[in-house]
């Protein structure tokens, strides 16, 4: 899918960023006036980037930073006159003017200052083209875009300061040399060079072909020419003028925002689709995916507001009723949930395996396990060759256990795992499954191949704890459910009393306190456990 837009509307730090993310290949360009970029991509690193109508300053580069001399790059500019098929770095590498490594970094010095020229540009067009690489180009680089954009971001941020003294490269600048000279002034490095060149007739963009320097350190050293006094502006050059607006602005701005969405860069996804909605108020596309974008933000009513406003048509398809149902059931809103679904059925959602599975949700959370298992199991084949989602496995799992079905949810667990072998939710339930089932060498091993995939998720080590603790194996269990709560130490009652259990059997009496009162901290009305405090209490 291409990718285009205005830079008015989206920055290019912005879209470099969705095009990293997304491990892209391919090209972007750029334009901007009468100028032109491109930004070339390789699995979401930067491989190349070149400016038109910019002269190629690889040979000043070299010349500037001590790695090559003026008589070298002369030497070299001359045998590219007869050798017109080859570049400037590869004669001087040929020549063994310069290391095949020390271009390559100044090659990517010059990529870099390309790319941080482009950050500079506000307005204009981009165009991404995916499978699109640099042509004839030996010397590539792999350069991560996040690297360039707090640098980018620095020199955007002075750059605008340099703007406003000076406001286009088609200024036209004279200096006062006498006042210069009497000030005494140490002048930079940069400043050193650019002052012989101000005559009155050349303009910055001439300036920064002659001085070999990238734009942004003559327009820092113009600037700083210019506060101090010694600069004044006698004029610009030719005038240019700034391509129309595109016409397809809805669409580009849309498309910004699917592929923001498909990147996982939500808030940028949300500004392009209320931009849509500025430009056109009765888009509902874009107020439906602005309510998958909420979804994903966790801002279920936000998701609800949207995929309401969607829903008011005659014209809405069964998807805006089952994301309807499934933010409402997030806010606990049930019997509201359930209207949307009924819907969603009325309007096709009857082979919509999403929409069966949230109608065995819902009456899951309302304790029908046979109505649920039933809406679970119509809903498999809907998902046709490709294999259910893992949240189906745990629901369809589930009612069977409810239903009192154990071997079935262990079948449907075993198979959730294979489907998907990096989902430790899966693993853990298929865990507290055959545990359940006595099968406490194969719980264990489910237990392990879950935090194999997260180690990080508590139920597990409280599970693992469990299965430790019905063995007799005291130390194992305290181990696995000190991890457990150092996770998360509002797990729940249970691990906090067996803990308390375990300290106690240890001796550690204080401690076995502690643990007490967490629990019922957490479940103030376990009376049994109360007395048990109040009697090790008494006795310490």
């Amino acid at each position: 899918m291409a990718i285009r837009g205005s830079l008015k509307e989206a920055s290019l730090p912005d879209v470099l960023q969705l095009l990293s993310m997304g491990k892209k290949t391919g090209c972007l360009s750029v334009t901007h006036r009468n100028n032109f970029g491109s930004i070339y991509f390789d699995k979401g690193k930067i491989s190349y980037a070149a400016i038109v109508n910019r002269r190629d300053r690889l040979g000043d580069i070299l010349m500037k930073s001590g790695v090559i001399t003026q008589a070298q790059l002369e030497e070299g500019i001359a045998a590219q006159a007869h050798e017109r098929d080859k570049r400037l770095g590869e004669i001087l590498v040929d020549r063994r003017i310069i290391s095949r490594d020390d271009l390559h970094k100044q090659i990517r010095l010059q990529i870099e200052e390309a790319v941080y020229f482009l950050f500079t540009w506000t307005q204009g067009t981009f165009n991404f083209e995916a499978d699109i690489r640099p042509e004839e180009q030996d010397f590539v680089v792999s350069i991560n875009p996040e690297s360039l954009l707090l640098e980018g971001a620095r020199r955007v941020d002075e750059w605008s300061l340099i703007e406003k003294k000076i406001p286009g490269f088609d200024i036209v600048f004279e200096i006062d040399r006498k006042r210069l000279a009497d000030s005494g002034v140490a002048l930079t490095p940069e400043q050193e060079t650019v002052v012989p060149l101000i005559d009155g007739r050349r303009d910055v963009a001439a300036l920064v072909d002659e001085t070999g320097m990238v734009e942004f350190e003559v327009g820092k050293a113009l600037y700083g020419l210019v506060t101090a006094g010694f600069l004044h502006r006698v004029g610009k050059t030719a005038k240019t003028t700034e391509p129309g607006a595109p016409d397809e602005r809805v669409e580009e701005h849309r498309n910004l925002g699917l592929a923001f969405y498909k990147a996982g860069m939500l808030d940028e996804s949300v500004r392009e689709f209320r931009r849509v909605l500025d430009l056109r108020a009765t888009d509902s596309a874009a107020r439906f995916y602005l309510g998958l974008v909420h979804v994903r933000q966790g801002r279920y009513a936000d998701a609800v507001a949207e995929f309401q406003a969607v829903a008011a048509s005659r014209l809405a398809k069964s998807a805006v009723f089952h994301n309807l149902a499934l933010s409402l059931e997030q806010l606990g809103r049930v019997d509201e949930a359930r209207h949307a679904l009924d819907e969603a059925m009325k309007r096709g959602g009857g082979q919509d395996p999403r929409v069966l599975m949230g109608i065995g949700v819902l009456q899951l959370r309302a304790g029908n396990a046979t109505e649920a298992d039933a809406a679970l199991m119509e809903a498999r084949p809907l998902f046709g060759q490709r294999p259910p989602a893992a949240v189906w496995f745990h629901y369809a799992a589930l009612a069977a256990a409810l239903g009192g079905h154990l071997d079935k949810a262990i079948s449907l667990l075993t198979e959730g795992t294979q489907t998907h072998p990096h989902s430790s939710t899966l693993f853990n339930n298929l865990a507290v499954a055959l545990a359940e089932k006595g099968r406490a060498d194969e719980a264990k091993a489910a237990v392990e191949n879950g935090l194999h995939e997260d180690a990080g998720l508590p139920q597990l080590h409280k599970n693992l704890g469990d299965l430790y603790y019905r063995g007799g194996q005291l130390d194992e269990a305290l181990e696995s459910y000190l991890r457990a709560v150092k996770f998360n130490e509002r797990l729940g009652p249970d691990v906090w009393r067996k803990l308390g259990h375990i300290r106690l059997k240890r001796d550690e009496r204080d401690e076995a306190i502690r643990c007490w009162e967490q629990a019922l901290a957490l479940d103030p009305t376990d009376s049994h456990l109360q007395a048990n405090l109040e009697m090790v209490r008494r006795e310490s």
